[in-house]
């Protein structure tokens, strides 16, 4: 298998070249969206002019790795059973040849997964592993062509390594897969009817609930992180706008504050025994109300005499709102 598939740099934006008489580069030079941003994935924002000089180093790179691949030989039916039987054999060679010979189908796939934050290289040869695994597993006697059983394994290994090395949240592969689902589907609906097509559109074309639809767009969004300016002017970020819903109100701090200093200044009215039993009775103390047998207990009295005590404390208060102002506290 050519090493030029394991080289890495960044994704690259094809410029038009002339025609070729290598079929593989002329499919690979037509092919309009193979350097374009596929909405199959979640890239991110779009590269600058800086990127030029990198990118014609990358087209550079993948031309002179399709005129490798083109060497190989496509297969025939017949050849792919002879050779999958010597694959079954532990033979090698064998292997190697109906890999080699299905390179381009990897190179086909990869590009419909081009996104800024793998590069098609990248892409490639992670396709290349699927394809490999995919030479091991085939079984022939199945009655389906090596191309249809290789291409799951292929979209498989290149799905993952999208999922693992593009978005901040893990999502599993065959979420992935759906979410590549629905964005193909929208973009065939959306040349269909000329406009956005709804959720309920989408779910009936791809035989999912509208809220399985909704969930997996919501999946595809980009992350944003906190951290993130609001303007270019301003010394904000996103974080700086969400409300600490933990954080008590300032107007109901003050309005707390000022409540606990009347309630204090009106417990200073009563003995030590009734300020304990009012503090206890709605709260003050420890946040919790306890009852009259809590009190008893506490107090080594009678449950009469708690209620007594307490009567008393909030007749000494004298004006009636106090008692309404301990229960609002509690």
């Amino acid at each position: 298998m050519p090493t030029n598939a394991r080289r890495t740099s960044r994704s690259a934006r094809k410029a038009k070249h002339g025609c070729h008489e290598d079929p593989v580069l002329a499919f690979y030079q037509d092919d309009d969206e193979l350097f374009q941003d596929d909405d199959d994935l979640v890239a991110g924002d779009e590269e600058g002019l800086e990127e030029e000089e990198e990118d014609e180093t990358l087209d550079n790179a993948i031309r002179k790795y399709l005129g490798e691949i083109g060497r190989y030989p496509l297969l025939s039916a017949e050849e792919e059973m002879e050779l999958a039987r010597r694959v079954a054999e532990g033979d090698i060679e064998a292997q190697q040849r109906l890999v080699e010979s299905n390179l381009r189908l990897v190179v086909s796939i990869a590009k419909r997964y081009n996104t800024q934050g793998i590069s098609l290289l990248d892409l490639v040869q992670e396709g290349n592993l699927g394809l490999i695994r995919a030479a091991q597993k085939f079984d022939p006697s199945r009655g389906f062509r090596f191309s249809t059983y290789a291409t799951w394994w292929i979209r498989q290994a290149i799905s993952r390594a999208v999922a693992e090395h593009t978005r901040t949240i893990h999502i599993p592969v065959h979420v992935v897969e759906m979410i590549y689902k629905i964005k193909r589907i929208t973009r065939h609906l959306y040349q269909e009817l000329g406009r956005d097509p709804e959720a309920e559109e989408i779910a009936r074309v791809a035989r999912l609930s509208k809220e399985r639809v909704v969930e997996l767009q919501g999946m595809a969004e980009n992350p944003i992180s906190l951290d993130a300016p609001l303007t270019d002017d301003e010394p904000y970020h996103l974080a700086d706008t969400l409300e600490d819903t933990r954080a008590t109100a300032p107007a109901e701090a003050v309005t707390h504050r000022a409540l606990r200093d009347q309630i204090a200044s009106a417990l200073e009215l009563l003995n030590q025994r009734e300020r304990q039993v009012i503090e206890m009775r709605y709260g003050l103390a420890d946040g919790y109300c306890h009852t009259l047998e809590e009190l008893s207990a506490h107090f080594k009295l009678t449950r009469e005499r708690i209620r007594q005590i307490e009567v008393k404390a909030l007749r000494t208060l004298r004006q009636p709102i106090q008692a309404h102002l301990l229960r609002d506290l509690a």
